[in-house]
C-alpha cells in the first residue's frame, strides 16, 4: 500500500498514529531549524578553531633552502601535536624530536618569523662539516635528501665550524658564542637545543649562521603538502599595489593548470 498521498500538488508522508499513553511534549521545547543550524555551525567552528590552534597550522614555503624536499610555492599543513609534549604518552601521538626530522620553528634571533629546517644535531652531539659532508659524533651522517646547487666551495659553509673565516651573513651574537661551543674542532650541541640545516646546503640560512634552536621554539613538523604552485614572478612585474595584487590573483585563477604542481598535491613530507 502506498504510504504517500498527494494533497494540493504536494507530497505528505503519513506517520504512525500517536501513542495514547505517551507523555505529550511540553510546548516550546523543540528547537527551531534556525537554532539547530546555528548550534551545528557553532560546533563546527569550535572544532575548526581547535584544530587550527592546537593540531594543524598552514604555512607556505617562500625560499629554496629546503629544496628538493620542499619547493618555493609549496603549501604545508604542519602537525603541531607530534612534538607537543617532551614526555611521550599513549593518549596523543607525542614523540621526541629525532635526528633527521624536518621541523617548523620560531627563528631564534627574531621569533616572529617561522623557519623550516632539518634536525642534524641533538643535545650533546658533536657536529662538524668537512667538504660538505656532515659528521655526527665522529661518524659520517648519511643524507640522501641533500642537494648542492653551487660548484664553487665556501670555506665557512662547507667546512664548519670555522672561526678564521667570517661570512657576511653570520649573526654577530652567534659569532661571539661559537668559540665557546667548540671541542676538538667540533661543535657541541647544548642541552635542550638543536642544530639544524637546510636540505639545499648551498642556499640555506641555518644554524651555521645564527646558532641553535631551543626546544621551546619548535612548533611542529610538516605533515603534508596540500597544494603547490609554481612562481609567477617571471610572468608578472613585482608590485605591492592593490590593483596589481588583484590582477595577480586573477592571473593565477585563469592559469591554474599552468601554475599548479599537481604531482605535489597531498604529498607526505619526509
Amino acid at each position: 500500500m502506498d504510504t504517500t498521498e498527494t494533497i494540493a500538488g504536494s507530497e505528505t508522508a503519513i506517520s504512525e498514529p500517536p501513542d495514547p499513553g505517551a507523555t505529550p511534549e511540553p510546548p516550546g521545547t523543540r528547537c527551531s531549524p534556525w537554532i539547530e543550524a546555528a548550534q551545528s555551525l557553532t560546533a563546527t567552528i569550535v572544532i575548526a578553531v581547535f584544530i587550527i590552534t592546537f593540531a594543524l597550522q598552514a604555512f607556505q614555503i617562500p625560499s629554496e633552502s629546503m629544496e628538493d624536499t620542499l619547493l618555493v610555492g609549496d603549501f604545508l599543513l604542519v602537525d603541531k601535536l607530534r612534538f607537543g609534549n617532551p614526555k611521550p604518552g599513549w593518549l596523543l601521538p607525542y614523540r621526541p624530536v629525532q635526528r633527521g626530522d624536518v621541523i617548523v620553528f620560531l627563528y631564534p634571533p627574531h621569533p616572529a618569523q617561522h623557519f623550516v629546517k632539518r634536525v642534524i644535531g641533538m643535545p650533546g652531539d658533536h657536529i662538524r662539516l668537512e667538504n660538505r659532508h656532515v659528521f655526527v659524533n665522529g661518524s659520517l651522517f648519511s643524507e640522501d635528501y641533500v642537494r648542492f646547487k653551487e660548484t664553487r666551495p665556501d670555506m665557512y659553509r662547507d667546512n664548519f665550524p670555522r672561526t678564521n673565516v667570517v661570512p657576511l651573513q653570520v649573526d654577530a651574537r652567534w659569532w661571539l658564542r661559537l668559540p665557546r661551543q667548540l671541542e676538538n674542532g667540533e661543535l657541541v650541541v647544548p642541552a635542550g637545543q638543536y642544530f639544524v640545516l637546510g636540505d639545499n646546503r648551498d642556499k640555506s640560512f641555518d644554524s651555521r649562521y645564527w646558532g641553535f634552536v631551543p626546544r621551546e621554539n619548535i612548533i611542529g613538523r610538516p605533515l603534508v603538502i596540500y597544494w603547490s604552485m609554481r612562481s609567477t614572478e617571471g610572468d608578472l612585474p613585482p608590485s605591492k599595489a592593490l590593483s596589481d595584487m588583484i590582477f595577480h590573483l586573477a592571473y593565477v585563477a585563469t592559469h591554474i593548470f599552468q601554475v599548479a604542481r599537481w604531482d605535489r598535491a597531498l604529498r607526505i613530507v619526509h
